[in-house]
């Protein structure tokens, strides 16, 4: 467990692989880069492509001195496409599972927890997808094949699951706004009069600093075929509670935020859709399929499975009120780097 690593690191510019790289000081990371620079040690290249897209010195040398791999790099896009979210988040794990293999190196590879709620998807249910371009089915498709190759790669290796990744505990902070953040946003704009969710549906969120802890302390362990969810679990808040919460931080910051009606989704298929939506131009028709995709996988008031806890040096479990304060967080971070906010808080947060 105190042995200093190699480790290559894929994704280090997202949402979790930025949060997870100063968690790695001890270790020596080289972080494997396609656009963005980050501050460590890097090589460009390319999952999709063979050998990572790095030249063959390059690739040498990588498998001379790799012995961990976490690979985080993916797209999270439901609009990214069948094709392009298959070849990023499939075909780039078997590179990645290649290389690991050369190099005789573990892998910690980050999939989804949402690999659970495969069943929710509308495309599953049998719902109509309108004019979805967001397509979960894709998404949750390719992170499922690519736990099957990982599974049976040969490889020593570890799985972790996050659920929806928000901002960090205390402040909120979060580089790059996600799919859950549209939907907040919408609802403190007052564009979203309803939300197609029971109000009992659990939203499973994690804070991005747990999620990155979490990780840190997996690359310490034996990689020996674990598999770890890393979501809030029993904790979980309900669609009605985050809906509460944010007409609780709309009121704090004078954003006069309507709210909005929590509806079955059934009724919206068969009532709200060919009145009130049908008629929308394609634009706004568009924008409420894709809501209608990504809520569906929240559309269960069953709680994922949670390992936090069960990991040696990691985090433990986050309580309801841990969660709360996290949500209200990013939903503060959110109000004011979009502009939204109109005045102070009772606590004196500045406008």
């Amino acid at each position: 467990m105190n042995k200093r690593k190699t480790v290559l690191l894929t994704g280090a510019s997202g949402v979790l692989g930025s949060a997870l790289l100063p968690l790695l000081g001890r270790h020596r990371v080289i972080a494997l880069i396609h656009t963005s620079h980050v501050p460590a040690e890097q090589v460009r290249g390319d999952l999709t492509a063979p050998r990572l897209g790095v030249d063959d010195a390059t690739y040498q040398w990588l498998t001379d001195i790799v012995d961990t791999v976490v690979h985080c790099g993916a797209t999270t896009d439901f609009g990214a496409g069948a094709q392009a979210t298959a070849d990023l988040n499939t075909r780039g794990t078997e590179r990645v599972i290649e290389f690991a293999g050369r190099a005789g190196a573990e892998l910690l590879y980050v999939s989804t927890a949402f690999v659970a709620r495969t069943d929710l998807t509308r495309q599953t249910a049998g719902r109509a997808q309108g004019e979805a371009t967001a397509v979960p089915d894709h998404y949750l498709d390719s992170k499922r094949a690519a736990e099957q190759r990982v599974r049976t790669s040969g490889l020593p290796y570890t799985i972790a699951r996050p659920s929806v990744v928000i901002g960090d505990r205390a402040t909120g902070f979060i580089p790059r706004f996600q799919g859950l953040h549209g939907i907040v946003t919408a609802l403190l704009k007052g564009t979203l009069p309803l939300l197609p969710l029971d109000p009992s549906a659990r939203a499973d969120v994690i804070p991005r600093d747990t999620a990155a802890q979490s990780l840190a302390a997996l690359v310490d362990l034996p990689f020996a075929g674990a598999e770890h969810w890393l979501t809030a679990g029993e904790a979980a808040p309900t669609a009605g509670e985050v809906v509460q919460a944010c007409q609780d931080r709309a009121e704090a910051f004078g954003i006069p935020m309507p709210r909005p009606r929590l509806v079955d989704p059934d009724m919206v298929d068969r009532l709200v859709r060919p009145v009130f939506i049908d008629p929308l131009p394609p634009a706004a028709r568009r924008r409420f399929d894709d809501m209608l995709a990504m809520t569906a996988l929240f559309d269960t008031a069953a709680p994922l499975p949670c390992t936090l806890g069960d990991v040696p040096g990691g985090p433990g479990p986050l309580t309801a009120d841990e969660v709360h304060d996290a949500v209200n967080a990013s939903i503060d971070h959110l109000a004011h780097a979009r502009n939204l906010v109109r005045t102070r808080t009772p606590e004196g947060v500045a406008a």
